[in-house]
C-alpha cells in the first residue's frame, strides 16, 4: 500500500502543478512609452521638432523654417527659432562691429571672441534642442523677437 499512497501523492502532485501552471493568464508586456510627450503648445511634441531646432542652429538663417511650416503653433519650436534669431543678429553685429573698429585695431581682437562666443552659443543650443529642453542661451537668450 506504501507505493500506491506514494503513487498517488505523486499524481496529485502533478496535477497541483499542471493546474498552477494552467490557472495563470498570460501577462501582456507592458508597450513602451510614447518619445513624444506632446509637451509643447499646439500640434506634435517636442521629438516632431527636434531636427528643425538643431539645423536651425547650425545654419541660424533658417530660423524662419519653423514659422513658415505647422511648427508655427509648437511652442518649442518657437522657443529655439527665437534663439536661432537672436544667435544670427549676434554673428551679424558682431561681424559689422569688429569691422568698423578694425582700423582701430579692437576690431581684429574682437572678431576671433565674437566668432567663439557664437560657436560656443551655437553647441550649447544644439546641446539644449537635443535634449528636448527650452532653455535659453547666456547673454542673447532673454531677447524675445519672436512671439
Amino acid at each position: 500500500m506504501d507505493q500506491t499512497d506514494k503513487a498517488d501523492q505523486g499524481d496529485s502532485t502533478s496535477a497541483e502543478a499542471t493546474s498552477e501552471s494552467v490557472s495563470k493568464p498570460p501577462v501582456a508586456p507592458t508597450p513602451p512609452p510614447s518619445p513624444s510627450d506632446g509637451s509643447g503648445a499646439g500640434s506634435g511634441g517636442v521629438d516632431d521638432h527636434k531636427v528643425m531646432a538643431i539645423v536651425g542652429y547650425i545654419v541660424p538663417f533658417l530660423f524662419f523654417i519653423p514659422l513658415l511650416s505647422e511648427a508655427k503653433h509648437n511652442a518649442f519650436a518657437k522657443h529655439h527659432a527665437n534663439q536661432q534669431l537672436n544667435l544670427l543678429l549676434l554673428w551679424v553685429v558682431g561681424q559689422v562691429a569688429s569691422g568698423a573698429l578694425a582700423f582701430v585695431i579692437i576690431g581684429i581682437f574682437l572678431l576671433p571672441l565674437v566668432v567663439i562666443a557664437g560657436v560656443i552659443l551655437m553647441i550649447m543650443g544644439i546641446i539644449n534642442a537635443t535634449q528636448g529642453n527650452m532653455k535659453s542661451l547666456p547673454v542673447i537668450g532673454k531677447l524675445q523677437l519672436i512671439k
